[in-house]
């Protein structure tokens, strides 16, 4: 990310965009007592959100700067320096996968696929992905001057997640976001 997007990742309108966002993002979703992976918390706004809200809460960040700070920061997650599109989980850990506004941080849509992939395959049988990612406009585009922005369009979205082996999948969205949801199903 470049140094403007760090900077606004950690700001208070980024927190406040954060509670209006994950509630938006997860709304119908029960979470207490589940076994959640984040996928690309950054800094961890999202995660302090996460936190009281789920029964365990795993993190993978890919750059380990960001990874080492938020591990110090927030103890009682679990956090590690990973590439999401390539996780160090077994099949079957974890009740729900989340993302929220990363997924355009990855270099290309071959890549997201991937990580829905590797989501898939580290969920247990009818788990969870659910999350959120930005929607293109002017100021998404000025805040990714010289970062690695792939953005996600909603058109063909959830063809791609039922691509990697997911089903019942829904999307919605609203003027700056993009939400989505998908169950693994049991094999």
């Amino acid at each position: 990310m470049n140094r403007v997007h760090r900077i606004y990742c950690r700001s208070r309108p980024w927190r406040r965009t954060v509670q209006g966002l994950l509630p938006w993002a997860l709304d119908g979703l029960a979470l207490e007592g589940a076994s959640v992976l984040e996928l690309g918390p950054g800094p961890g706004l999202t995660t302090d959100w996460l936190l009281p809200r789920v029964g365990s809460l795993t993190c993978v960040e890919y750059d380990e700067d960001a990874a080492l700070a938020l591990a110090r920061r927030r103890p009682e997650a679990d956090v590690r320096q990973a590439d999401a599109t390539a996780l160090p989980f077994a099949p079957d850990s974890f009740d729900a996968v989340v993302c929220f506004t990363m997924l355009h941080h990855l270099p290309s849509a071959a890549a997201q696929d991937r990580l829905f992939t590797e989501a898939a395959r580290v969920l247990r049988p009818h788990g969870v992905l659910a999350g959120s990612d930005s929607r293109w406009g002017p100021l998404f585009a000025l805040a990714h001057v010289g970062d690695t922005c792939t953005p996600v369009a909603p058109e063909g979205f959830a063809a791609r997640l039922e691509g990697a082996g997911f089903e019942a999948v829904e999307t919605a969205t609203r003027r700056d976001a993009l939400r989505f949801r998908a169950l693994r199903p049991s094999r």
